[in-house]
């Protein structure tokens, strides 16, 4: 293909890229050279710095996402979707919970993968099993849509001339080459820059765009006009861009309920499924590849709630809207010209089109408010493409190396291969890697849903492990048998609730009565409904004095080195009701106030602070987010330093496993 057949845009984008790609691999050769044993390829022998957890995990939470898929939604949905911005609070909320204590039993028990953390608890080789499977379910789509919008970004930028699919399968070998030479501490050191890349990429798209929209008076006023001609209207007469429709709706299939499909109960389900990126593997690998948890505090309140939030708020709110206000909206860019809203701009993005009517729909929108700078800043669009790009394989990475570790270590080793060597598993690992992208580039070429609702299923997916990690670093209650079958119930009520679980029962020659997301309740509601209810059930009734002895040496060390301190222990009442009290307002039943308390949504003139009420609410409580996250990892000590030293009772616990699983099966 000749290069004088692209414009100068894409050009830049090229040669931008090509210095990131020297970048990841010049990485991957770093970490290979410091990665002599398994625990060094796997968790970085243990030893990532503050910074490197900072940024990494941070990358790791706001992905690819973020940066293409979340402001396509918010264009499409308006601000009852932005309220999924609030997954900036429930990510680190559920850091607050569990990572600290994964750190402890990670360095107490030489664990490296997830796997052996629960195989070890439970003493169970089917749920380390499980946990693998659920990875597996989780890695390969959630890898592929972010491979996948690096396919649309590009094919965007290349106005169609670069196929979407070739992007994708060049994108899989580079993340394959840094990925599996240097393993996790190549992809510590490649994430610090793709955090910076990612952030400075979408603050930088939205202030741009607000600079060409005519700044924040003509921004507010295109918003005010959009909800005057919106035809999708809730039951109180409000915008569906301006409002949530409701608490709940009596409908079989959520996705298609009056008024937009984001309820109180869709936004607090959908928002805390979220929660399954920081309750999966990847995270716990996290946790075990840190030096100490001095850096979880400050990475949770200050990097993800405060940082991370403010740019979700304000930044990607700004994109959505833009898409309206500059062409994407055909209904609006005939009553911008009426009224003169943003002058003669109207129709810069799509032309005569309407960006909900072009094959891609919503999932355009970014690469196509890129593309408005092309012509005049080619540098510019080449910039933010990187940006883009990193953003989307921030999180890809860290998943696909915590996947292809359990594979290596929970599966092959102790059952196929006992007497593997590090070097063995480390070339075990990078097969593995190069399949697992395989599987996902194929996903992504094959995928029609949308970028961020497919990320939905897929940490919906990683939400079901919630109750083991309850379980292993709160509640001995719960027993392996419980577990297990919680688990498994829980993974079948998810796909049961999703559209692939309607495909499948079609198949079989029978249709699914309630659709996708019945009663507008996110599928991991329902999966961790029916998870919770099984394992408490099964637990109750499979009691074993030897097992809760067991169990409770876990929680005795727990106790010992990670409890809250004397003199602060008075005010865990006030963390449990600050954690409800945020529940219910910021992403719960509550959020109704938020239409109407700073004004009528219908009435610009009555917005208290300028801005639409639903906006004002939003970055109220995100601020009350970001207060609730450091009370509880910094003042109650749930995310410092153990009060106690912590003695490693083995160094690598997997060097062991293949003798404990044949003592289990005999």
């Amino acid at each position: 293909m000749d290069l004088q057949s692209f414009e100068p845009k894409f050009l830049w984008l090229l040669g931008l890229l090509t210095l990131y790609c020297v970048w990841c691999v010049g990485s991957g050769i770093f970490g290979a050279m410091r990665s002599r044993s398994a625990s060094d390829y796997f968790i970085a022998g243990r030893g990532l710095g503050t910074w490197a957890f900072v940024l990494g995990a941070t990358a790791t939470a706001f992905s690819g996402w973020t940066f293409l898929g979340h402001p396509g939604l918010i264009y499409r949905d308006g601000f009852q979707y932005a309220y999924a911005s609030f997954y900036a609070i429930t990510i680190p909320l559920a850091g607050v919970l569990f990572m600290k204590r994964q750190w402890l039993l990670g360095k107490r028990y030489g664990f490296v993968t997830a796997g052996e953390m629960f195989g070890e608890y439970f003493r169970s080789d089917a749920i380390r099993m499980l946990v693998v499977l659920v990875g597996l379910m989780f890695t390969i789509p959630f890898l592929g849509i972010q491979l996948r919008a690096s396919g649309y970004l590009v094919s965007t930028l290349s106005d169609g001339l670069v196929p979407g699919w070739l992007v994708i399968y060049l994108l899989a070998f580079v993340m394959f080459l840094y990925v599996a030479t240097g393993g996790f501490r190549a992809i510590a050191v490649v994430e610090v820059v793709q955090c910076i890349l990612l952030g400075a990429g979408i603050i930088l798209l939205g202030a741009l765009l607000l600079a060409m929209i005519g700044g924040v008076d003509r921004f507010i006023e295109g918003i005010a006009l959009l909800g005057e001609t919106d035809r999708n209207r809730t039951s109180e007469g409000y915008s569906h861009f301006l409002a949530v429709p409701g608490v709940i709706e009596a409908t079989r299939d959520g996705t298609s309920a009056p008024g937009g499909p984001w309820t109180a109960m869709m936004i607090l389900t959908y928002v805390v499924a979220i929660m399954g990126i920081a309750t999966s593997p990847a995270f716990t690998m996290w946790a075990f590849a840190s030096r100490s948890p001095a850096a979880f505090a400050p990475q949770q309140t200050w990097a993800m709630a405060a940082a991370a939030g403010f740019v979700l708020i304000v930044f990607s709110a700004i994109q959505g809207f833009s898409g309206h206000l500059l062409g994407g909206n055909i209904d609006m860019n005939f009553a911008g010209e009426a009224s003169g809203i943003v002058d003669n701009r109207i129709g810069l993005l799509t032309g005569d089109a309407d960006i909900m009517d072009l094959p891609g729909q919503q999932d355009l929108l970014v690469p196509l408010l890129m593309n408005l700078f092309g012509d005049q800043l080619p540098w510019l669009v080449g910039l933010l493409g990187v940006c883009a790009i990193a953003a989307i394989q921030s999180t890809g990475a860290v998943f696909l190396s915590a996947f292809v570790s359990m594979l290596t270590r929970d599966v092959v080793k102790p059952y196929l291969m006992p007497h593997a060597t590090h070097r063995v598993q480390k070339f075990l690992a990078r097969l593995f890697t190069a399949l697992v992208l395989i599987a996902a580039a194929h996903f992504a070429t094959a995928s029609e849903d949308y970028l961020v609702l497919s990320g939905g299923l897929a940490v919906a997916l990683g939400f079901q492990m919630l109750p083991a990690l309850i379980a292993i670093c709160y509640a001995p209650f719960f027993t392996r048998s419980g577990i297990l079958v919680g688990l498994i119930f829980g993974l079948i009520a998810v796909l049961a609730t999703e559209k692939i679980g309607g495909q499948m029962a079609v198949l079989f020659g029978f249709e699914l009565p309630w659709g996708r997301w019945p009663l507008t309740m996110h599928s991991a509601f329902w999966g961790i409904l029916v998870n919770l209810t099984a394992a408490s059930f099964i637990s109750a009734v499979s009691h074993s004095n030897e097992e809760q002895a067991h169990r409770d040496s876990f929680h005795e060390f727990l106790r010992g080195h990670a409890a809250v301190p004397q003199d602060s222990r008075r005010l865990i009442p006030i963390g449990w009701i600050a954690v409800l009290v945020w529940l219910f307002f910021a992403i719960g039943p509550g959020i109704i106030l938020g239409n109407t308390a700073f004004g009528d949504p219908n009435r610009a003139e009555t917005w208290l602070f300028g801005i639409p009420s639903i906006w004002a609410w939003q970055v109220l409580w995100w601020g009350l987010g970001v207060v609730m996250i450091w009370f509880l990892a910094s003042r109650l000590a749930m995310s410092t330093l153990p009060s106690r030293e912590v003695r490693a009772l083995d160094e690598d616990y997997g060097d062991r496993l293949p003798d404990l699983v044949r003592q289990r099966l005999t």
